[in-house]
């Protein structure tokens, strides 16, 4: 394949661009009183618009040149159908099997898998249904009321990010999330926890990950101390694993160990058992709506012409911004509290799966690839870091994302908020002009001289890209539909980059000096292996940590 730089599809954006990036969004509203019905695609209860873009339809059409020039849809071909693209560990990436609503067979090495699924969803749902109900009880014979999910990274993200936004649905017992080797995590969490009522899953598929069999261990320990019997242990944790071994001489029972498969990433893992504590809190029937509505996003993304495909249209406004804007980061703006964790999810999902330097050729690259994914709740956000986005002189594209009805109706507070949903993304695209900052401060009565010295300072340049995402409520099937979208976004921008979105290998070496250093902390004495820094910092902490004065 042609380097991505050198394609005739990348030239002619290139060309384009520099016809067009004078262009300001307002003179294009002015211009087409149909833009948003041009720029605008409803999929069930989800309305994605990107109106608010510096883009035409000669920019989408070219967008969608580079797209099908860079093989995009036969790779996606390839995922959907168990090919190994997963290329570096020569594995299938398969998480979309997960929450297939039908039996077509996906068969990974000659094997359908989804009899698999099938038979762990099963599983799952006997499970869930003997602890909702009480059936399952702990050491002194009281049902479970709280569940503590020990895992970290896509074993922690996703369930806690879903658990809270579904809080409103959760119905069973209460979930909790420890993932940080910070003891206070765990120690907070604990602190107002009954043993005799608490069922702790361990979320490791090696069951060997430092910081989680750190934090299971601290819990077995503090519940044996309350408990004082080792076959108690069996009663209130369960695992989600693939070593049997290890689970069983954690004190475990085999048959409470939840199994996934090499072809489920970890960031995309709350689809299989790594779901059980969002099951258990809000029942199995919503969380298998959860996985309809990403279901529902699948099909889109594999049927939908380019065109109107919401994954591969976010991908490549993506691509547009990255690469020829030059913007290294991208904001998500949820206007609803229960997404608040939803940015920090899709940090993981966009930074670890897209933050790469090396093609899939093991080649470095000569062009940008994933952004830097930040974003907090609004209006909160608006009061923080808002003023950046408007007059700063970075270009940040926003994402949006707010819910016509809420789940919590009180007095007007949805109105002022959607009102502030609205006004920032009009704001960021029109701006105002320093004739019309003039024109606002002379009707305020002030002075010409004041009216001249204050008018520069509130203009806004405007012109800055958002996408809306607009959900008619938050439910299950709504937040499924919407995570794997965005799942989806990545995979096509890491085609396009000719990068592996699929492993996460440079967070090997500093979890390797991790236990060297470990080692070198129980042994004490001076550090003199590495560098004058590390071994200042290492010195200056064991002198620290032994000081009592």
């Amino acid at each position: 394949m042609i380097s991505l730089t050198r394609s005739p599809a990348w030239e002619a954006l290139l060309e384009h661009y520099r016809e067009s990036c004078d262009l300001h969004m307002r003179d294009l509203f002015n211009a087409d009183s149909e833009r948003f019905a041009k720029f605008s695609i409803q999929l069930g209860d989800l309305l994605f618009d990107y109106s608010k873009n510096r883009i035409t339809q000669k920019t989408v059409t070219l967008l969608m040149d580079l797209l099908r020039d860079r093989g995009v849809i036969e790779r996606r071909e390839a995922m959907f159908s168990g090919g190994h693209i997963n290329v570096t560990e020569d594995r299938a990436v398969l998480h979309v099997a997960l929450r297939q609503q039908d039996e077509t067979p996906v068969y990974v090495d000659g094997e359908n898998v989804i009899p698999l699924v099938r038979q762990m969803l099963k599983k799952m749902r006997d499970f869930c249904d003997h602890v909702r109900s009480g059936e399952w009880k702990g050491y002194t014979g009281q049902p479970i009321t709280d569940i503590v999910n020990i895992g970290i990274g896509g074993s922690d993200l996703g369930p806690q990010m879903v658990a809270q936004a579904l809080t409103s649905y959760v119905d069973g017992p209460r979930p909790h999330f420890v993932s940080n080797a910070d003891g206070t995590q765990l120690s907070e969490i604990l602190r107002n926890l009954d043993p005799r009522t608490t069922l702790f899953i361990v979320a490791s598929k090696t069951f060997t990950t430092q910081e989680t069999l750190l934090n299971a261990g601290s819990a077995k320990k503090w519940f044996l101390s309350r408990a004082g019997n080792e076959e108690f242990v069996a009663k209130h944790f369960v695992a989600l694993s693939t070593n049997r071994e290890g689970v069983q001489n954690f004190g475990i029972d085999p048959e409470n160990m939840f199994e996934f498969w090499d072809w489920v990433g970890g960031r995309y893992s709350v689809w299989s058992a790594i779901g059980l504590s969002v099951a258990l809190a809000i029942g199995m029937d919503r969380f298998e709506e959860f996985l309809a509505g990403a279901h529902e996003a699948d099909v889109h993304f594999r049927t939908a012409q380019p065109e109107r495909n919401i994954p591969m249209l976010m991908a490549m406004l993506g691509i547009w911004y990255n690469n020829f804007y030059g913007c290294g980061t991208q904001a998500i703006l949820p206007y609803n509290q229960y997404l608040s964790r939803f940015p920090a999810y899709f940090q993981q999902g966009d930074m670890e799966s897209n933050g790469k330097s090396i093609s899939v050729d093991g080649v470095p690259v000569n062009y940008g690839t994933g952004p830097i994914i930040w974003g907090e709740p609004g209006t909160n956000g608006q009061h923080a870091f808002f003023q950046l986005l408007h007059q700063g002189t970075k270009l940040v594209p926003c994402d949006f994302i707010a819910c016509a009805q809420p789940l919590n109706p009180m007095g007007k507070h949805h109105t002022v908020l959607i009102s502030n949903f609205f006004a920032q993304t009009e704001a960021l695209m029109r701006g105002r002009t320093l004739a019309e900052a003039k024109a606002e401060l002379e009707a305020q009565g002030l002075a010409p001289n004041r009216v001249s010295a204050l008018a520069p300072h509130k203009t806004f340049t405007g012109n800055r890209p958002s996408n809306t995402f607009l959900l008619k409520r938050l439910t299950p099937f709504n937040l499924g539909l919407l995570m794997a979208l965005y799942e989806h976004k990545i995979f096509v921008q890491g085609t396009i980059w000719n990068i592996n979105s699929f492993d996460q290998m440079g967070v090997e070496l500093g979890k390797q000096l991790a236990k060297n250093i470990q080692t070198e902390l129980a042994e004490g004495g001076r550090a003199t292996r590495h560098d004058a820094s590390t071994n200042g910092l290492i010195n200056a902490y064991q002198h620290m940590s032994r000081d009592n004065s």
